[in-house]
């Protein structure tokens, strides 16, 4: 589904991301983990075009990111709130998302009611601007936007933070639906070891924008990775 070759990105003489060659098969669940500075949201970045590359590609579905918006149709993500328009209620960000996915109004209702339990009361029927949410709220509701559309590609930067435990829990029961029948493809970044190995199926660690570990994901995983960082 997604391939990367010979990837790098550079500001000045310093290298964020080196990445020779990776690929990302449809309807796996993907974590991405490292430390702060490793590369994560960088690559997420290049995937959806929004930075360019200095040097190598990006394909989705065959389709090059940084030369075709062919692949737009069957991407989504949510990376910060920089995604959401704070002006706008969540009921009108959901329906003006499902205006650009396609979706008629009927349609997003469909959907939003399946989530009832993840919004807890706190997002639909408010009356309140994006913008006086809070953190947490503001993330459900870019998380969930995400799904608008069925998307074969999902990609969430740090989904987990700024959730309480309750929803951090109904979230993890909601990705692993997602990828389930395997024709959905979920990329997650996160610092959270705990929630990533439960979630994805395959973990790959960046490590100053190095790929240094690829990891089928069983029982070890987070003692292995808890070692690596650790160490």
């Amino acid at each position: 589904m997604i391939k990367i070759k010979n990837l790098t990105k550079t500001y000045g003489s310093a290298t964020v991301l080196n990445i020779e060659h990776l690929e990302i098969p449809k309807g796996q669940s993907f974590g991405l983990v490292g430390n702060n500075g490793a590369g994560k949201t960088t690559l997420f970045s290049l995937m959806l075009d929004l930075i360019q590359p200095t040097t190598g590609h990006i394909s989705n579905n065959e389709v090059l990111v940084d030369e075709s918006e062919a692949w737009k149709p069957f991407t989504s993500a949510f990376i910060d709130e920089t995604f959401l328009i704070g002006y706008l209620t969540p009921e009108e960000y959901f329906y003006f998302i499902g205006e650009l996915r396609g979706q008629n109004k009927a349609d997003v209702n469909t959907l939003l009611a399946t989530f009832g339990d993840f919004f807890h009361g706190e997002i639909l029927g408010q009356k309140k601007y994006l913008r006086d949410l809070s953190k947490g709220n503001q993330k459900k509701v870019g998380i969930v936007a995400s799904f608008i559309g069925n998307p074969e590609v999902i990609i969430l930067d740090e989904p987990f933070a700024n959730l309480d435990p309750t929803t951090q829990i109904r979230l993890k029961g909601i990705i692993k639906n997602l990828t389930s029948n395997k024709e959905v493809t979920v990329l997650i970044s996160s610092h959270d070891l705990i929630h990533v190995t439960e979630v994805c199926e395959r973990i790959v660690v960046l490590h100053k924008g190095d790929l240094v570990k690829d990891i089928r994901t069983s029982t070890e995983t987070l003692q292995e990775l808890e070692v690596f960082f650790g160490g």
